[in-house]
Order: structure tokens, then sequence, then C-alpha cells
């Protein structure tokens, strides 16, 4: 594969938090200069066939992809949307986050200004989009439990290396406002405090032996 061909896998695959492709002014500006929109220009047109590492770097870096993603195989097309979250670790899986949670008031994904809102001062704006780009590849123990407990989800989503997946039952669940003020609050608790917190929640369920798929009143 040309490095043109897969840079454009790159900027499909990467894309700006708004959900855009990269735009070379962009990448210019998040490199600080280091990649031109230029350089970014003719890299895209194939008239650059062996750009320099520290380019590369840069560029991985502004992205949110980690360098040694240019030099693998079967980029692009042949590779899921599962491993590119992977190599992403923490930005990718939040990203994913991002995409599959939305605001139940405007039906629209969530800013990071409104994520930063919701951990109650424990992150800033900066903080969310620093993490969210990669430019934060290693946030505190904190800061990913603040995240998780915006998104209803447990810390360990976003840090595990395995497959990210969320099943449909749960991203259902976390449309509603209501759920994610819960898990966030319960995200702050001790892990023996959630238990007990969780049990009360399943004796709700039963109450009066009903299934969980039973509506009041006996009807199913």
């Amino acid at each position: 594969m040309h490095i043109a061909q897969k840079f454009e896998a790159l900027l499909e695959m990467y894309r700006h938090p708004d959900g855009r492709k990269w735009s070379g002014q962009e990448i210019d500006e998040a490199t600080g200069g280091v990649v031109t929109r230029s350089y970014i220009t003719n890299l895209r047109k194939g008239r650059i066939d062996s750009p320099g590492y520290e380019k590369m770097k840069a560029i991985a870096k502004a992205m949110g992809f980690a360098p040694e993603v240019w030099f693998e195989d079967g980029l692009g097309e042949w590779r899921s949307i599962g491993q590119a979250e992977e190599s992403r670790g923490v930005a990718g899986r939040l990203e994913h986050l991002f995409e599959i949670v939305r605001n139940p008031k405007t039906a629209e994904p969530y800013t990071s200004a409104e994520v930063a809102r919701m951990t109650l001062g424990d992150l800033s704006e900066e903080d969310v989009q620093k993490i969210r780009t990669g430019a934060v590849s290693d946030p505190t123990v904190s800061q990913v439990a603040a995240l998780a407990g915006v998104f209803g989800v447990e810390p360990s989503y976003l840090l595990d290396r395995g497959e990210a997946s969320l099943d449909g039952e749960l991203i259902e669940a976390l449309r509603d406002e209501m759920v994610r003020q819960a898990a966030c609050e319960m995200s702050r608790l001790s892990e023996r405090e959630r238990g007990l917190v969780l049990g009360i929640v399943r004796q709700f369920g039963r109450t009066d032996g009903a299934s969980p798929h039973q509506k009041p009143g006996g009807a199913t």
C-alpha cells in the first residue's frame, strides 16, 4: 500500500473529535507547524514516498494513534474498527463512547465541554479533549474513573487491551440521563458500597416476584 493510501485510511479511521476528517490546516496547528498544510497536501497526493519518522510521529500524536500503526500491514479496509480502537488505547475507547452514547435532549454526541461538566470538576474541557485526541495517552486513575462514570461503564472498559465492545442493552440503557447520573455517582463509591447499591437495585427488580420483562399489573 502506498503511503498516500495508508494516510487516507488513517484519516478515515482516526477522525477529528467532531467527527470530520482532519484537514491539513488542523494537522499543521496540532503539530505546531512540524507538519505543514502543504506537506499534508503533498502527502495525500502521493508526491511524498517516504516521509520522515518525526513527521509521521507528529501526525500520529495529533490524530491520536500510535506511531507504529504507520508500519502495520493490512491497514484500511482489512482492519476492523475494534482493532483500530485497540491501537488507540484509551483515546479510541473514549471516542467510541462519544459516538454511541448520545445526549438525550439533542440526540447529538456529547461535546468535551458537556462531559467535563458532568465529571463535577474532576476534569476540565481541556483534559477531556487531550484524552480524546491521545495527547494524554496515560490519564490518571481518577480521570479514567470520572470518564467511566459519565458514560456509565466500568473504568476497565477504557483500560483493558482486549476487544472493546458494548452490548446493545447497555448502550440503550446509557441513553437515559438518570441511568448515567446513577452510574456516575456509583463510580465514586468503594467496591463494597457499589455492591450494596447494586443489591438494592436488584431487589427493586424482584419486587412482588415480577420478572424483568413483566410490566406493572402483571401484563407481559
